[in-house]
């Protein structure tokens, strides 16, 4: 675990370690929402954050990205120590929460104008970077709408498009294709896969097909605990990746008798 260290030109490559998570904890009294957890994620990977509901996957999410403090162990982004240097490794991310919060009463440009001022990019930076995550969110239909008028999908889309506004090395995407529809799905899902070309991706999904269309790797947490964490390879096709899901979180599928 890298402690209190900045990057000097050139160290960052291929096979860096982007996320670095080592005996993360998080208790709330005598509860665990998260509990021993260590992973670590390099640069060029898109990895695939798995688990039941309520196994702590959003709660692990927040602490990756400062929102939380955790009770116990440390975490790296980029090299900066997230308790240590928070600031400094938030500039690396480009976080999306599962139904992140929106500037209703913004437009999707004016949005992401704002965000982009908050980010300390100039002038020409956010302008070029405007136009790349409107496009690539396909966000011009509403552009100008406020968002309190748009769609579920069209907010997912918005909330993604703040996430790569600054170009970030450290993607966390808490289920980034909810609410949208089919034309929608194909066209995050390749943007997802386009990323992970050069940039660290962890995303959490519950859609199996995502995992195997997009990731190399899985990482997937029962009860708080790691419980997985192997090449996508060794959860088996997506018939026996959803079998595997279900050895792994102690899953029981109930058989339905035929009516008689």
């Amino acid at each position: 675990m890298t402690k209190d260290k900045e990057p000097t030109p050139g160290q960052v490559g291929d096979g860096e370690l982007m996320i670095e998570a080592v005996g993360l904890c998080k208790f709330y009294g005598p509860f665990a929402a998260v509990n021993d957890v260590t992973f670590s994620v390099p640069r060029r990977q898109v990895c695939a954050f798995l688990g039941p509901n309520g196994a702590g996957k959003s709660t692990t999410m927040k602490l990756l990205t400062g929102f939380l403090a955790p009770t116990k162990g440390s975490i790296a982004i980029a090299g900066h120590d997230m308790q240590e240097n928070r600031i400094k490794g938030s500039e690396h991310i480009g976080y999306l929460p599962e139904n992140g919060p929106l500037y209703e009463e913004m437009t999707p440009r004016s949005a992401l104008s704002y965000l982009g001022r908050a980010r300390g990019l100039s002038v020409a930076a956010k302008r070029d970077r405007m136009n790349f995550v409107a496009e690539k969110c396909d966000l011009s239909e509403v552009w100008n709408k406020p968002i309190s008028k748009l769609s579920r999908g069209f907010r997912q889309r918005v909330g993604m498009a703040q996430a790569l506004l600054h170009d970030p090395d450290v993607l966390i995407l808490d289920e980034p294709t909810s609410g949208l529809d089919p034309n929608q799905l194909v066209g995050i899902r390749n943007l997802i896969r386009e990323l992970g070309e050069s940039k660290t991706v962890l995303l959490s999904t519950h859609i199996l097909q995502e995992v195997e269309f997009l990731c190399s790797r899985v990482v997937l947490i029962d009860q708080g605990r790691l419980v997985f964490d192997e090449l996508i390879g060794e959860m088996g096709a997506r018939d026996a990746m959803e079998e595997k899901f279900h050895q792994l979180t102690g899953f029981q599928p109930q058989t339905v008798s035929a009516a008689k």
